[in-house]
Order: structure tokens, then C-alpha cells, then sequence
């Protein structure tokens, strides 16, 4: 039985899906970071999956066969935290010490509010989290 992702970029409403945050405060964090986000990426802002809202997209392939698209970066206004989506390769802990307020996994940072953090680092993680997957993943589609 062959894998199959289930967080693919949909045609759900971004906007839609931010409107209904029940957290005003997380609410207006999420506008702000979708502003930050197509500003930093250049591209529109799309849906994956029910929660997850990305920019662009590119192709994995791994060694085990295992295949699919992903958002080239993204984030998700969660209940407890807002999830930050960007692996920045090398890069990512240099500037994570600059960043603020956070606590990081693989691929995900998690921020409390937009107001912990320094949002040109933000920015910056962005950029090369784009540049550092373009480069892992140089695929026929590296975009949205």
C-alpha cells in the first residue's frame, strides 16, 4: 500500500481559515505573519491540509521511495503555539540565537506571540529556508 501525504496544498479560503481563529490575539499575529510570509517569499498564500497555510512549494524524493510536495515555507496559528515551518539547514541555529522567544524541532519552530520574536530574523529564516531547500530539492517544481 503506497504512502500517501495528507497535508497537500488545497483551495481553502487563507482568509477564511484566519478569520475563524478564535484568538483575537492569534488572529492578528497570523495577518501579520501572512503579510511577513508572501512579502519574504513572493508567493500567495495557500492552504495545506486543514490548518497549514504555505508559500511556493517543491518536490521531495527520499531514499526510500517515499515522494510528495511540501510548502517551501509556512506557518500554523495553533490552539497552544503558532508553528513556524522553515528548515534553514546549517544556518537555522545561528540565527535561532537571535531569534527571541521560541522553543524548535526538525522543521518546526514554535512561537508564543509575534511580539517574542525578532521579525527580521523571522525574515531571514524565511529566505533561507527557501534557499536551503531549493538547493536539497532542485525538482522540476519549485514553485506554487
Amino acid at each position: 500500500m503506497a504512502y500517501e501525504a495528507k497535508t497537500k496544498e488545497t483551495d481553502n479560503s487563507v482568509i477564511e481559515f484566519i478569520d475563524n481563529i478564535d484568538s483575537l490575539k492569534k488572529r492578528e499575529d497570523a495577518f501579520k505573519l501572512l503579510d511577513i510570509f508572501t512579502e519574504t517569499t513572493g508567493y500567495p498564500a495557500k492552504m495545506w491540509g486543514p490548518s497549514i497555510i504555505g508559500f511556493g512549494s517543491y518536490h521531495y524524493k527520499y531514499a526510500t521511495g517515499h515522494e510528495g510536495d511540501a510548502p517551501l515555507a509556512g506557518f500554523s496559528p495553533r490552539k497552544a503555539k503558532i508553528s513556524l515551518y522553515f528548515d534553514a539547514g546549517s544556518e537555522r541555529e545561528e540565527l535561532l540565537q537571535r531569534f527571541g522567544k521560541h522553543t524548535s524541532a526538525k522543521a518546526c519552530v514554535y512561537i508564543n506571540k509575534l511580539d517574542d520574536v525578532d521579525v527580521e530574523v523571522l525574515k531571514e529564516l524565511i529566505q533561507q529556508s527557501m534557499t536551503h531547500t531549493q538547493k536539497m530539492y532542485p525538482a522540476e517544481r519549485n514553485d506554487a
